[in-house]
């Protein structure tokens, strides 16, 4: 490679490039910052105020979960009472639909015997009729017709 004029560019170009590498590398070492030295006795300080925290936290979700057993006692007591009521209403379409039924079998039970009598009604009828024709013809020729003189 030979050197030119324009070789100080290059040097200069090739340590801006190195330089901003070096620097680029560089970067997340400065970021670090070195934690400071903490005693046992800020250790334990921060033991206690956390051991502090959790009391206060067990004694809250015991509160809580008093109150959750609470609502859960009122709920169950008004499940029973709603299932008293579903009972009662049980009860009362039973009755009803009971009732219904009797009702529903008088009254096919009376038609059913309006039917068989006004059966029984047509078939006296019928025969009446057939009796009241047979009669009706017996008369007739019993009876001399109306251009004929009576024999006597």
């Amino acid at each position: 490679m030979t050197r030119h004029a324009d070789d100080g560019k290059f040097y200069t170009m090739r340590n801006l490039v190195i330089a901003a590498i070096l620097v680029f590398i560089s970067i997340p070492a400065f970021a670090v910052d070195a934690a400071p030295r903490i005693s046992d006795r800020e250790i334990i300080e921060g033991l206690a105020d956390i051991r502090g925290d959790i009391k206060e936290l067990k004694a809250e979700i015991k509160r809580l979960d008093e109150g959750q057993k609470g609502l859960r006692s009122e709920m169950n007591s008004r499940f029973e009472s709603l299932d008293k009521r579903f009972d009662m209403l049980m009860w009362m379409i039973g009755l009803f639909v009971t009732i219904s039924m009797v009702i529903l079998g008088f009254v096919l039970r009376m038609q059913w015997q309006m039917m068989k009598r006004q059966a029984q009604m047509e078939t006296a009828l019928e025969t009446q009729k057939d009796e009241i024709t047979f009669l009706k013809g017996i008369i007739e020729k019993l009876l001399p017709t109306q251009g004929t003189p009576a024999r006597y």
